[in-house]
């Protein structure tokens, strides 16, 4: 007797929100450690000499222009988490973090040890004067950043794409503890100028994160990716500038707004104060928004699967709502003191102008979630430009707000530039989910439905 033919493969089951919580918690809990940087950051700054000098240097010339040389490999865990499925994509996707990496970390040097630097802090930026000097001993300080940046998500994306989220939450603790060690060092001897240590802790931490990341991921290549299936059809150059280039230069123009917020806060009203309270605000912002942040990764890995779209939106509601009631929370309660006041050692006048900000800013981490579920959704259609479209519209509309509040001259920079973010954001938003809204119904209906039966 014959034996009977193999029937076909059982379906995989479908995506459940047990499962989507287990990838998207130690991705949440990374960005809101890495989060927590920047407040502890303040925080220690606040306490030594000269904290609105060198609170001003570190959040309106180090940061934003650290931030700008590494824009380009920024989005390297969104397509490391989307294209790194086989060894020759992988390949393709390290040699260019390897010569983005070396290229960005070069630019970095000649912007911080040449006259470079003095063209565009003196000449675009335009801070107080004695912001100038400190800002230009931080950027020399995080020499390191591009390049640790590059390594770290390109390796990430690969971790989180064969379902090692967890390790990448590790990787955030091995940062903070170096962070820590400089922060503790730096408070304790108090003789050190508050951007050596702020920018200290950034450069170590880093890279001590890299390095971790790097070994993590070892096993992983060896034993999961080195294994798997072919991709059909293969990645090609070509496929990979027409997915990427637009996702670089959305980065780019994005962060450009940054220093552009900079440069505004410098030509209104009491700008010493605006640019102080300013890292401290945006750190906080960047806390609540580190639970949307982290969805975008979570989205882009798991939506092939069946019944992923139905099940990853009602997820995102859970998320968008927790979203909303956290800065509500804070502002109306005498958390924001506490926070602005005890933790970040502002004084009492400076406390006041952040909770006011705030106020005006509190729909960035809902928009955060919203963002992330609409570029994760135009990142798995490859359909990437309309992305870049969005961070345009998100820079013309904040452009707009800061030029007017710079015209007018009659409200502190601080809560200016706060709405204009505000106003962009939301246009951005609106713009990503015009633009998306067929993707989204033909990914919603059809894959759900799909995993549903």
């Amino acid at each position: 007797m014959n034996p009977l033919p193999p029937g076909p493969d059982p379906l995989p089951a479908p995506l459940t929100l047990g499962r989507i919580l287990h990838t998207w918690w130690p991705l949440a809990l990374s960005w809101l450690m890495m989060a927590l940087e920047l407040p502890a950051q303040s925080a220690v700054v606040a306490r030594l000499a000269n904290p609105e000098v060198n609170l001003a240097a570190y959040g309106g010339i180090v940061m934003p222009l650290a931030m700008i040389i590494e824009s380009p490999i920024v989005m390297l865990l969104s397509a490391s988490t989307a294209l790194s499925k086989d060894w020759a994509s992988y390949l393709k996707l390290r040699r260019f973090m390897v010569i983005a990496g070396a290229t960005l970390t070069l630019l970095h040097i000649v912007v911080a040890f040449t006259p470079v630097y003095d063209v565009l802090v003196r000449g675009v930026i335009g801070p107080p004067p004695e912001v100038v000097a400190p800002g230009r001993l931080g950027l020399m300080l995080v020499v390191p950043w591009a390049w640790a940046i590059a390594f770290r998500r390109f390796n990430q994306g690969v971790l989180i794409r064969f379902g090692h989220s967890r390790a990448v939450g590790l990787g955030t603790f091995v940062r903070l503890g170096a962070d820590g060690l400089v922060l503790a060092a730096g408070l304790l001897t108090g003789w050190l100028p508050g951007i050596v240590v702020a920018a200290g802790a950034l450069a170590l931490g880093v890279t001590c994160e890299a390095v971790y990341v790097g070994l993590r991921v070892r096993p992983v290549l060896r034993d999961e990716l080195r294994w798997a299936r072919p991709v059909e059809p293969p990645l090609t150059w070509r496929a990979f500038r027409s997915f990427y280039v637009p996702l670089a230069l959305m980065q780019l123009i994005a962060l450009l707004v940054e220093p552009l917020g900079s440069v505004a806060i410098s030509r209104m009203p009491d700008p010493l104060a605006s640019l102080a309270v300013w890292p401290v605000l945006t750190g906080l912002l960047f806390m609540m928004q580190s639970l949307g942040v982290a969805y975008n990764e979570v989205v882009i890995a798991l939506l092939d699967e069946p019944g992923a779209a139905l099940r990853l939106r009602r997820f995102l509601l859970g998320l968008a709502a927790v979203s909303i009631v956290l800065p509500l929370l804070v502002a109306g309660s005498p958390l924001a003191d506490l926070w602005f006041g005890r933790v970040s050692a502002l004084p009492p006048a400076l406390v006041e102008l952040a909770r006011m900000g705030l106020w005006l800013a509190m729909a960035w981490p809902v928009l955060s979630a919203l963002y992330s579920w609409l570029q994760a959704n135009i990142v798995h259609s490859r359909r990437t430009g309309a992305i870049t479209e969005g961070v345009l519209v998100y820079v013309a509309i904040s452009a707009a707000g800061l030029g007017l509040g710079v015209a007018w001259g009659q409200v502190p920079g601080l809560l200016v530039a706060a709405t204009a973010f505000t106003l962009g954001g939301i246009c951005q938003t609106g713009w990503l989910w015009w633009r998306s809204r067929s993707l989204a119904v033909r990914v919603t209906y059809g894959t759900a439905a799909a995993g549903d039966r």
